[in-house]
């Protein structure tokens, strides 16, 4: 019984023994797999469980050969996949929903493979759910997951239309990459005209995953996100970058203070009035390009400054942003897709010279029952420096900070109730923004209008197109003061305890993951190469497909020589490439069809010149059968063709269907078929004269 049980499991590793239809089914299943794999970390969970169960019972039954299960079953399972479906999402419409019930669908249609119908139905479902991979992801991993299945779909559909004899999946997939290539150049020109749409179901509330900055601020919370290496955005600069002490890309402003949390205020993010906003740039504006990732807030996190000009403010298609009082640029929505922008910004600018008394004292205002020790240690330092202005109360907490024997660091462990109080006078070990917040509540309480800006601050090395990388780890929180003759003034404490990660653009390292981590221990310049090799593609993927707008493509018009473009140009330019391509399309249908096989055209050359030959054979005789006829009309001078016709017979037969004749071949049917027409015209002949 083992022995048999071995000798069946031999049988059945050995895949290149097994029958055409259990190898062809195993592999649609494997590729509904692979296209389903993208999808699990959204389905819930039951999907994901009862998708495995069903492709994994299809493979056993392939391999044993067993009976399909009956309709009742597939159609009970289907029922019970809908109300499950109906249950969780609350409603059987949408992207959710609609996702679930597909790949429920493709699932337990391979329960029905058994006909070629039912395997049409299986791929063109598949080739469906590819599609609705953009749905969640539009990255260069997930384009290739896409290309491969996509590949593999279109490999089975060769399969399905190759009925006789066992192609080998290598031949099935060359058909295919070659089909796929005729088609690329229709494809391309589909892309670079066809108008651009915004993404299905791309509600804000779809929005999955997103990251990044915060309305709001508790020690802890920047630190948190600096653990994130993921990018925020890339920023490629015109000309010369400035320095990294300059790139500060402005975020959420937070001046609301309730002694734990620190809160947006309303007035000073509110759109501006006619009279606009008070900001007067210095020196030459520097332009830059952006690609800003979606985030959890309906900003932009421009350089500082950028101003709302012409010339100057970012243009977007989905909608202008505004730009509040407070310097942020807003949207008027979350953005659910990645946004590529240009803007120009003063690094050297003044502003908020003119402000609200009211809000300059809300500026001061400090909770009264909170930090009490941090409070009397400011009334000592107000009382031995004496009347000073607020640029000597600002230089002297920064140099305390510099001189004192703060750390900076990542994990600086929990606060309590009283954590300034904690921070400035006890532990004195923390991130940028517990130095940024302990900064804005001293200066409150020396009586100086302060408050704390997030944002993002420096960024890596440009790479080979000159695409600098910010990470959510390069988050950062500052300070600004208030003085009557300067407007609001950049004050940044980390600075003067860890000066590396402002000069130097250095946050402190996050943790790595555990396949980064094992190559980072092993070679930490090749992890860092490899990361940043990654990235350069992935940039390029953004800015040369997905970044691909209605702006570039009336700019193509543009370079082609049409004059001032609009869409209905870009119509016509889309009409004619269709037009053109149907032609070109109706023309190679015309053409394929006075084409034949190359098989069926040897065929009839042979039967042509055997018939010239004295040879009767017929349309349906095959190859051994013209060799048995030559044998029996002309004996032994019919043999050298016959054992030709014998060997085309082999050929045209064996595993896999053959090759077609080398040209030798041709020219020795050629000889000998010509030599018995000679012979017969003369036998012919000689019967004349008789």
């Amino acid at each position: 019984m083992a022995g048999e049980w071995t000798a069946h499991r031999a049988r059945w590793l050995d895949w290149r023994q097994w029958p055409r239809d259990t190898r062809d089914t195993l592999f649609c299943l494997a590729l509904i797999g692979w296209t389903v794999m993208p999808h699990l970390g959204h389905l819930p969970l039951w999907c994901g469980l009862l998708t495995t169960a069903v492709l994994l019972w299809r493979a056993q039954l392939a391999l044993r050969g067993g009976a399909l299960p009956g309709r009742w079953s597939v159609t009970a399972v289907l029922l019970l996949a809908v109300a499950l479906t109906a249950s969780g999402e609350r409603t059987l419409l949408g992207r959710e929903a609609g996702v679930t019930l597909l790949v429920v669908l493709i699932a337990l249609k391979t329960l029905e493979l058994r006909a070629r119908r039912d395997a049409m139905v299986v791929f063109f479902l598949g080739f469906f759910l590819v599609l609705t991979d953009c749905l969640y992801s539009q990255s260069l991993i997930t384009a290739l997951a896409m290309l491969i299945a996509t590949w593999g779909l279109l490999t089975a559909l060769v399969l399905a239309n190759m009925p006789v004899g066992k192609p080998t999946l290598w031949q099935a997939g060359a058909v295919a990459a070659r089909s796929a290539l005729f088609g690329l150049p229709l494809m391309a020109a589909l892309f670079l005209l066809f108008p651009r749409i915004g993404p299905l179901w791309g509600l804000p509330a779809d929005g999955l995953g997103r990251t990044g900055l915060s309305s709001t601020l508790r020690m802890g919370g920047v630190a948190e996100l600096a653990n994130d290496d993921s990018i925020a955005f890339r920023v490629r600069f015109d000309r010369g970058a400035p320095p990294p002490e300059a790139l500060y890309f402005r975020g959420p402003v937070l001046s609301r203070f309730d002694g734990l949390d620190w809160q947006v205020s309303v007035l000073a993010s509110a759109r501006p009035t006619r009279h606009g906003i008070d900001l007067r740039t210095l020196g030459a504006p520097l332009g830059y390009e952006m690609m800003v990732e979606p985030g959890k807030l309906a900003l932009l996190p421009l350089l500082e400054s950028t101003p709302d000009r012409p010339g100057s403010a970012p243009q977007l298609p989905q909608g202008a942003p505004w730009l509040g009082h407070d310097l942020t640029w807003h949207l008027d929505r979350l953005a659910d897709e990645r946004l590529q922008l240009h803007a120009q910004a003063w690094t050297r600018f003044e502003h908020g010279h003119k402000i609200d008394p009211g809000e300059l004292n809300a500026m001061r205002s400090l909770p009264p029952d909170r930090n009490p020790r941090t409070l009397a240690w400011a009334s000592l330092l107000h009382h031995r420096l004496g009347a000073v202005d607020a640029r000597t109360l600002a230089a002297a907490l920064m140099a305390h900070i510099g001189q004192a024997d703060f750390e900076y660091t990542l994990q600086p462990g929990p606060y309590g109730r009283e954590a300034i109080d904690e921070f400035w006078l006890d532990r004195r070990s923390g991130f940028c923004e517990h130095f940024a917040t302990a900064f804005v509540v001293l200066m409150r309480a020396l009586g100086v209008p302060a408050r704390v800006v997030t944002g993002y601050q420096g960024a890596e090395p440009p790479d080979a197109d000159g695409w600098r990388v910010v990470r959510q780890s390069h988050a950062h929180a500052w300070a600004e003061y208030w003085t009557a003759d300067g407007g609001w003034l950049r004050a940044d404490p980390t600075a003067a305890v860890a000066p590396e990660r402002v000069r130097a653009s250095r946050p402190l390292p996050s943790r790595p993951g555990l396949l980064a981590g094992a190559i980072n221990t092993m070679s930490p310049a090749l992890a860092l190469q490899l990361r940043r090799a990654w990235e350069l593609l992935e940039g390029r993927w953004n800015h040369g497909a997905m970044a691909y707008s209605s702006r570039r493509q009336l700019s193509l018009l543009r370079a082609l020589g049409v004059q001032q473009p609009d869409a209905t140009d870009l119509g016509r330019a889309l009409a004619l490439l269709l037009s053109a391509a149907a032609l070109g399309l109706g023309l190679w249908a015309w053409h394929d069809r006075h084409r034949q096989e190359p098989w069926t055209r040897l065929h009839r050359r042979l039967c042509q010149r055997l018939r010239a030959a004295g040879v009767a054979v017929l349309p349906h005789h095959p190859p051994r059968t013209m060799a048995a006829l030559v044998r029996q009309g002309h004996g032994e001078p019919g043999e050298a063709l016959a054992q030709a016709l014998d060997a085309l017979d082999r050929r045209r037969y064996a595993t896999g269907g053959g090759r077609l004749p080398e040209r030798g071949w041709w020219q020795v049917v050629a000889r000998e078929s010509a030599m018995l027409r000679k012979r017969q015209s003369l036998g012919s002949a000689a019967r004349f004269e008789a």
